[in-house]
């Protein structure tokens, strides 16, 4: 499956290198569940690249800026590429000194953030990632949007399982999950965001038509989107959330905006101290004896445990995958060159 969406990718103008880490993105979040990352983005890489908006073949430049921090220019390509070319420096750095940073921008993110902290739980590492992203929130008392969803993504190894890890927006629900409700037709709780007319609403269209989702909380929930902001924007240089240009081509489905990652070694000056995935292994199973059914992470890899190694889709989302990858075969049967150009006769009249 992972060759099948890389493929639809390459044929829409991705470079390989580029489709290969977007399509074990999406194909990931959607073997975990988190379906509202998972196939349902196809369509918007592809409408973005194909809208221009996005460099699908980007060369991300990366600075040794000190010894702790990392910068990338993500020269317009995805955040996930750029942090790919950075990790290596990212990791040696978080090894020497004990923690690292690394600040992306001139970049998209469309994909889960979580799967950008938990790689490196599983290699010991505590992380926490923060992105900024598309104007579409508004803060109590506002009547129009001011950030993006701004979520957080934060993982810690375990010893006995799984990394323990969350990703949540910053608003009420996440933009896809939103879009996912109007497409059901589902209506959400009252409050989840406003209409065009700063009136609060659970209905998903009149969010998505003019209306802005709210942030979780109230002014709790708004207070961390303007951290990401700060974190995102102010820091790595990139746009706010309102500053992302509207006049965007069409189908240019994400915003440029900016990422920053923090990496820590656990392990670093504790000899004396117990080890950090005991420490969480302890902590979690006191929440589970106080009557938390659910630690985070833990729904995720059971899903993922579940699917083994199929990937859940709805039959429409299966059937739009074969369709793509159908054309991408035949564009690409097309462009091939002869392989005997020299060998066709030409046949004259009988």
């Amino acid at each position: 499956m992972v060759r099948k969406v890389e493929a639809v990718l390459t044929a829409h103008g991705y470079s390989s290198a580029c489709a290969r880490i977007l399509a074990e993105n999406c194909l990931t979040a959607q073997r975990d569940g988190s379906i509202s990352h998972g196939v349902f983005r196809l369509k918007d890489y592809l409408s973005t690249i194909e809208s221009g908006y996005v460099n699908g073949d980007p060369a991300p430049r990366v600075a040794d800026a000190a010894p702790g921090f990392v910068r990338v220019d993500a020269d317009n390509g995805f955040a996930q590429v750029a942090l790919a070319q950075a990790r290596p420096l990212l990791v040696e750095k978080a090894t020497e000194n004990g923690i690292a940073i690394v600040a992306i921008r001139n970049s998209h993110h469309l994909g889960a953030l979580y799967l950008d902290v938990e790689g490196f739980a599983d290699e010991g590492f505590l992380a926490l990632a923060v992105v900024n992203s598309d104007v579409f929130v508004a803060p109590p008392g506002a009547t129009r949007a001011v950030y993006g969803t701004n979520p957080l993504a934060f993982a810690a190894p375990r010893s006995s399982g799984p990394p323990l890890v969350f990703d949540q927006a910053s608003a009420t629900i996440a933009h896809g999950d939103l879009q996912v409700a109007a497409r059901q037709g589902r209506r959400l709780p009252s409050g989840t965001g406003i209409d065009a007319q700063g009136r609060p609403t659970g209905d998903p269209g009149a969010i998505l038509d003019g209306g802005a989702l709210s942030t979780f909380g109230g002014h709790k929930g708004a207070s961390v989107a303007l951290m990401v902001e700060i974190m995102c924007a102010g820091l790595v240089g990139a746009d706010f959330s309102y500053d992302v240009p509207h006049g965007r081509p069409a189908g240019a489905s994400t915003a440029r905006t900016g990422e920053t990652v923090v990496v820590i070694d656990p392990g670093a000056g504790a000899e004396a101290l117990p080890e950090l995935p005991g420490r969480v292994d302890v902590l979690a199973a006191a929440l589970a004896d106080a009557g938390q059914f659910r630690i985070p992470g833990e729904r995720r890899a059971r899903a993922r445990n579940e699917s083994g190694a199929r990937i859940r889709m709805d039959e429409q989302q299966w059937a739009d995958i074969e369709r793509l990858h159908a054309a991408a075969l035949r564009a690409s049967q097309a462009q091939a060159p002869d392989p005997h150009p020299h060998t066709h006769k030409e046949l004259g009249p009988a």
